[in-house]
């Protein structure tokens, strides 16, 4: 158990597409909400040393300082290896030169930051509003205090042209930062893009886009090493590796997810539960059939895939004697090579069709 996910689903603003657990900002909710994280991560975590932590949301950069400092008197109770990756999701609207250097001081050391587009075409769209030059001045301020840094990108709008996504691009490249995250504008029920019956944009359209995304970034020096991420040299997320390796790790919070001694759960999306100590929703007991299934669902996100050599060395049996790939390679939707079975490049805009084959 080497990683922990903290959720914070406080916002000052509601996107149109978000189907996150989030509710808007309350000053006296979000001291009732860090007690009870409090009492959770002392309830359920076992003091095993953690190398990576993640404050997801929400927007945990909607929080007040005082609210902050309370939060990082929670991690402080944490076993933290010296050399971590603690990660903090912060809204762009949110960057300020107070609340960097105080979070800096505090043991964080990568930032994750939502831009999605800068286009003003698709603000309204989005419920979003970024100013180019004020992006480019609270990035820059970013850079100030931190070397790790991600932004996102969001593309497959409808009405984009692949002309308004390479305006993204360009501006994405030129802010110079190590990594970038991917995303494709997906219709989720109960989101407002749901209830304004958002059409979605062309699958064909959609998929020369990603194709284009990975062409430009990878021409600007960005390793592709997960479906939807691309870093440059030792940026990778650590932390979101632990995911896609099927590693067991904590998830605190409401709504968050976790996976511990082989059961995978869910947390309460109410508050009210979540208040009173309920704070588990649903649990998933993970036998050794379930977890080989999970090993190559997550895996092959990555673009190297699975190890064969990790397979076998988790599971004491080989790939291709728990699951019949042999069509899967034959039709090129799966490569073999020496060490791992991957997804090939031409072939990740369909993964999910490929990945649902490894479910009974």
């Amino acid at each position: 158990m080497k990683s922990l996910y903290i959720h914070i689903p406080f916002c000052n603003n509601i996107c149109s597409y978000c189907d996150f657990c989030k509710m808007f900002y309350e000053e006296k909710l979000v001291d009732k909400y860090l007690e009870s994280l409090d009492k959770e991560i002392i309830q359920n975590y076992k003091m095993e040393e953690l190398e990576t932590i993640y404050i997801g949301g929400g927007t945990p950069s909607s929080l007040s300082i005082k609210q902050l400092n309370r939060l990082f008197e929670i991690t402080n109770k944490l076993n933290i290896r010296q050399d971590n990756e603690f990660t903090m999701e912060f809204n762009i609207d949110d960057v300020c030169e107070e609340k960097l250097k105080f979070i800096s001081k505090k043991g964080i050391n990568r930032i994750s930051i939502g831009i999605q587009t800068i286009n003003s075409k698709f603000y309204k769209l989005l419920d979003r509003y970024n100013d180019y030059s004020v992006v480019r001045e609270k990035i820059n301020l970013c850079k100030k205090y931190f070397k790790n840094i991600n932004i996102d990108l969001m593309y497959g709008f409808n009405n984009q042209t692949v002309d308004d996504l390479d305006v993204d691009i360009d501006f994405f490249l030129s802010l110079d930062v190590p990594h970038i995250s991917i995303y494709s504008l997906i219709l989720e029920e109960h989101t407002k893009l749901f209830i304004d019956k958002y059409l979605p944009i062309d699958d064909d359209l959609e998929n020369n886009m990603y194709y284009h995304i990975i062409k430009r970034l990878k021409e600007n020096g960005f390793k592709h090493y997960e479906i939807s991420n691309f870093s440059k040299k030792e940026f990778c997320s650590k932390h979101n590796l632990s995911y896609w390796n099927n590693e067991h790790y904590y998830g605190f919070g409401l709504g968050a997810s976790g996976y511990i001694y082989n059961i995978r759960y869910t947390n309460t999306k109410s508050l009210i539960n979540y208040l009173k100590g309920k704070y588990m929703f649903d649990k998933e007991i993970i036998d050794k059939r379930l977890n080989m299934q999970y090993e190559m669902i997550c895996g092959l996100r990555k673009i190297e895939g699975v190890s064969k050599k990790t397979f076998y060395d988790k599971f004491n049996v080989n790939i291709k004697d728990v699951f019949n790939i042999n069509s899967l390679l034959s039709e090129g939707l799966l490569i073999e090579n020496k060490d791992n079975i991957f997804i090939p490049e031409d072939k990740l805009y369909i993964s999910n069709k490929i990945l649902v084959s490894f479910l009974d």
